[in-house]
């Protein structure tokens, strides 16, 4: 896959749905929304960070027959080298219909960005260890949360920029609100 310049939106697909790059519908490990992109009617929804995670499928390609390994090792350096390109070459927008809004580069969600972690070869050549996207992987709103109010539809953008070089790898790309929800009071 060639990301580059490329728009990918989240939260887009409801449990139970096909989601992008899916054949089988989405779990509660994928998601748990139940109407695409909208935030129920009488809640608003408070958020106060973000995490972001790329996944690395360990398997075959998703198929009906085997699903999609989301938890596979970057142990090798082509996955290291995927791990990095999209960590550095995505950018994280909300989206309100008609209205983008930057969050930030991915690599600032989490500890610094870039890749941690550790990975060795022993003399038979099987690699051990896993990278991963920082020590952490998320991005709070230090002042004022964003809130999103009841019926308000919404996405998170995964924008690629024009140097994101073609995946090897087959790499999911989680992105995770952490808030909560408040009962709306209307008034008039």
């Amino acid at each position: 896959m060639n990301p580059s310049n490329n728009v990918i939106r989240t939260f887009s697909t409801p449990i139970g749905q096909v989601g992008q790059g899916f054949v089988q519908p989405l779990s509660i490990a994928e998601t748990n929304i139940k109407e695409g992109g909208r935030i129920p009617a009488g809640v608003a929804y408070d958020v106060f960070g973000l995490a972001y995670q790329p996944a690395f499928n360990s398997g075959a390609a998703e198929s009906a027959v085997a699903v999609a390994n989301l938890n596979g090792a970057v142990d090798t350096a082509a996955d290291i080298q995927d791990l990095l390109n999209v960590t550095t070459n995505v950018v994280l927008s909300w989206d309100f219909t008609q209205t983008q809004v930057d969050i930030c580069p991915a690599v600032l969600v989490g500890a610094g960005g870039g890749a941690y972690g550790a990975v060795s070869q022993n003399a038979a050549g099987a690699n051990s260890g896993h990278m991963n996207n920082g020590n952490g992987s998320v991005w709070l709103y230090r002042k004022y949360p964003v809130a999103l109010p009841g019926s308000s539809t919404f996405g998170i953008l995964f924008r690629f920029g024009s140097r994101c070089a073609t995946q090897t790898a087959q790499v999911a790309l989680r992105v995770v609100m952490l808030g909560y929800y408040k009962n709306i009071i209307e008034i008039g």
